[in-house]
């Protein structure tokens, strides 16, 4: 062929693989004169360990050539299998193959395995701000669909179902509903505990209605729901015939201004409708309740709206409940009848003692005095009644209520709330007083106390009217 021919060019000219004439010579197996292997270490290629100073150092002369594995290879080959790559190397005879023994390390590369791979030091990545995808125009965004809710085994579309929001306050609400029936529950336990009496009974000839709100209280001294000790304990002296009144008073609540209490004084010589001229307490032995508040009606011209008649053993309880009432006198009371023994001076009275403070007549002005006692012992019973350590405190608070509430009689149309309302209208100043008094005289019925009947005829008018009452009408 002719020179000119560039196969004939040596260094495009194709070298046969090892072990055929003409290629690279083929290293004799282990044990046949090769050179003697270096054990690996421990853990592997020293080159393939991190931060080792060997690594990638080319082999001393006398070392010869090294050969790298796989630390892992999947399958263990016997050395006889290794054949090194062919390598060309360039000199200036042109390219001639290398033999075993003068390939450098990093060419040498086991057939079968993968090339050995340098450690590369760890590099923290850059950390770069969040690539912010631009937003398109509303108009280009395409509206959501929404799958429509499922139908019913009539064909019917119901609607979807709206997912609950859990209120923040949802204990708390339940809390204040529970509380507020409760509240219910015991005003109505406390209404059906009063014992109803048909005290407002219409009559002929009834006065019409007057300004304002006007309560009866009446103090009986009825023994009927008491036991024997509790008769010993209150001394009540036992049973003196028909129920009477010791304690008689008119209450007015005006439109405006403070509240005003008056006493009507048992003994008082009045007309009684049906019985002629007695004492104002013998109407209520005659004709009971309501022949009372005709009387009274009839005597001073105030019209009554309400009516609350309380016992000796109700009276006791619901001073026991209240926890006693502190009274102060300005001398001491001494009364064997009534078993009272009280000295001068700030004291808490109990029960039996509040009982006898109000019913004794052991004083210089006996019936006055009398009045007088019931009047400030009033006051200061409704006065820590309707405390805010009374209506806080619930201990505290229902029993007394409960006390009340089954020791009281009222009339058929009143209810427990009236009660609370007429107690809330004496917790600040009363305007206390008592009905103008003329004197003394003995009649057929026994010593009775008249009126200053043109005194009374100013001092009534003025609560018909819803007024305050003159200053020169008013007894304390």
């Amino acid at each position: 062929m002719n020179g000119d021919d560039p196969r004939d060019d040596p260094r495009r000219r194709r070298v046969p693989p090892p072990g055929r004439p003409g290629g690279p010579a083929v290293p004799p197996p282990a044990g046949r004169g090769a050179p003697p292997r270096r054990p690996l270490p421990p853990g592997g290629d020293p080159a393939m360990r991190r931060g080792n100073p060997q690594a990638g150092r080319m082999p001393a002369p006398d070392e010869g050539p090294t050969v790298r594995y796989n630390p892992a290879p999947r399958r263990e080959r016997p050395a006889s299998h290794i054949e090194p790559t062919q390598v060309l190397h360039r000199d200036g005879r042109g390219d001639q193959p290398l033999a075993y023994s003068q390939m450098p390390h990093e060419q040498v590369t086991p057939r079968g395995h993968a090339p050995t791979q340098r450690p590369v030091p760890h590099r923290e990545p850059a950390r770069h701000a969040p690539t912010q995808r631009p937003v398109p125009h509303h108009d280009a965004v395409p509206p959501r669909r929404r799958t429509p809710p499922p139908a019913d085994a009539g064909g019917q579309v119901q609607p979807p179902r709206r997912r609950r929001r859990r209120h923040p306050f949802r204990w708390f609400l339940v809390v204040v509903v529970l509380l507020i029936v409760g509240l219910i529950a015991g005003v109505v336990h406390l209404d059906n505990s009063l014992t109803r009496i048909p005290a407002l009974a219409s009559y002929s000839d009834r006065i019409g209605n007057t300004p304002g709100t006007n309560w009866l209280l009446v103090g009986s001294d009825g023994r009927g729901d008491l036991s024997t000790e509790q008769e010993q304990e209150l001394a009540t002296g036992g049973d003196t015939g028909p129920e009477r009144t010791d304690t008689i008073i008119l209450v007015h609540i005006p439109s405006s201004g403070p509240t005003t209490m008056v006493s009507l004084p048992r003994d008082s010589y009045v007309s009684i409708p049906g019985h002629g001229k007695d004492k104002l307490n013998a109407s209520f032995a005659f004709g009971g309740p309501s022949l009372l508040v005709q009387t009274v009606e009839e005597a001073t011209g105030v019209r009554i709206d309400h009516y609350a008649q309380i016992g000796f053993g109700g009276f006791a309880g619901v001073v026991d409940a209240l926890g006693g009432i502190e009274m102060c006198l300005d001398e001491p009371i001494v009364d064997p009848l009534a078993g009272l023994d009280l000295p001068a001076g700030c004291q808490e009275l109990t029960g039996p003692e509040a009982l006898g403070f109000v019913r004794t007549r052991a004083t210089p002005r006996a019936d006055v005095d009398r009045m007088k006692h019931q009047r400030m012992f009033m006051s200061a019973l409704l006065k820590k009644a309707t405390s805010l350590g009374t209506l806080a405190n619930p201990f505290a608070l229902w029993p007394m209520a409960t006390g009340v509430a089954g020791s009281l009689k009222v009339d058929d149309g009143d209810h427990i709330w009236n009660l609370a309302a007429l107690g809330w209208a004496m917790r600040g100043d009363t305007v206390t007083t008592s009905v103008p008094i003329g004197g003394f005289d003995d009649t057929d019925v026994g010593n009775v106390l008249l009126w200053d009947k043109t005194k009374a005829s100013a001092f009534f008018d003025a609560l018909a009217k819803d007024q305050q009452i003159p200053e020169d009408l008013l007894t304390r």
